[in-house]
């Protein structure tokens, strides 16, 4: 069965496909199916970006699809900066995580 990863992320993909292919599954991945999607991710949990993600891959590619979102979560701060700690990096993208930005405050 063909699996869509919602991630161009090499790092989840390799860990993806540990997972996955030894259970039978053959991990597609957005390029191979030749999708250029990044949704933006307007969720307030980790669980509501996945979602986010795997319902778009789902509806462009019209396969199953399996997401996720993570990020950093620091107890003495409630769990800041959780779902928004991509926000701590550069612009112009919260992709391009080559520099620092200024440090979150709760």
């Amino acid at each position: 069965m063909e699996i869509v990863a919602a991630t161009n992320n090499a790092g989840k993909l390799k860990e993806l496909r540990r997972i996955l292919e030894p259970m039978g599954y053959t991990l597609l991945t957005p390029a191979d199916l030749g999708l250029n999607l990044d949704p933006e991710e307007t969720g307030t949990t980790f669980e509501a970006n996945a979602l986010i993600k795997a319902e778009a891959f789902c509806k462009a590619a019209g396969k199953p699809v399996i997401a996720d979102d993570s990020g950093l979560t620091v107890e003495v701060l409630d769990g800041a900066p959780g779902v928004y700690s991509c926000h701590l990096y550069t612009f112009p993208s919260p992709r391009d995580r080559t520099r620092p930005r200024m440090p979150y405050s709760a």
